[in-house]
């Protein structure tokens, strides 16, 4: 009885101790839990420059009973651009951009006796506002503003140039435009666009063509291109 009664002791004495021994050894290490991983999130706001390459139409003119434009075979086009914008919200993109495109072929036509007029267009300029809706890496928008027409043109009678004058101002216009653009890799992007100019009505008041009629200066261009783009905001990670 002496043996069991001891046993029953040590026994209790143990259990009694062992939760005064657990908590010296204080509590079991928390692990955090490694942040859960957020999808980047595509930063529009920042300057860039790039290229494009694309083809220009000209509307047809009725002038004189003869077509100026050039709709058939259209032109060849290849420029530069530089721009900047801001992402105002995640949803909503606005900025400026300048644009210059270099023109190949011209515009005219030939009329009876011999009379000829060309339009070598050797470029189309504009500085215009954007605005889109960008979802991440994706962007559409509509673009709107001033052009310029780089015109060398000429009247000749039998191959001879000769003296002419035109009013109207068709160097000097506006422009309309909408595209898409994507972001394909970190500071790169690719854009296809629509761009509409027109630099208004004109008809000869001197030379060989006077009295002929009135036309009209405008293109139609499809451009592809990519861009450069500086401040690239690098992907976030959410945190919990």
């Amino acid at each position: 009885m002496k043996k069991i009664l001891f046993a029953t002791v040590a026994l209790l004495v143990v259990g009694a101790a062992a939760p005064a021994v657990g908590a010296d050894l204080g509590a079991r290490p928390y692990y955090n839990k490694a942040p859960a991983y957020a999808a980047p999130i595509y930063n529009w706001t920042g300057f860039y420059i790039g290229a494009h390459v694309g083809g220009a139409f000209s509307s047809d003119n009725n002038f004189n009973g003869l077509s100026t434009g050039n709709n058939g075979n259209g032109r060849f086009l290849g420029g530069l651009q530089a721009g900047a914008d801001w992402q105002v919200n995640p949803n909503f993109v606005i900025g400026a951009e300048a644009q210059y495109s270099w023109l190949s072929g011209n515009v005219g036509a030939v009329f009876p006796g011999g009379i000829a007029y060309t339009n070598d267009q050797r470029g189309l300029g504009s500085i215009t506002g954007r605005v889109g809706y960008t979802w991440g890496p994706g962007l559409v928008y509509v673009k709107g503003g001033y052009a310029y027409s780089d015109n060398n043109e000429k009247v000749t009678v039998g191959g001879v140039p000769v003296a002419f004058v035109i009013n109207g101002d068709h160097r000097n216009g506006y422009t309309v435009g909408a595209g898409i653009e994507y972001m394909f890799a970190p500071s790169w992007s690719a854009k296809a666009e629509y761009q509409y100019y027109n630099f208004g009505d004109a008809h000869f008041t001197g030379g060989p063509l006077v009295g002929t009629g009135n036309f009209t200066t405008d293109d139609h261009t499809f451009k592809a291109g990519v861009n450069y783009r500086f401040n690239w905001a690098s992907p976030v990670v959410a945190r919990y």
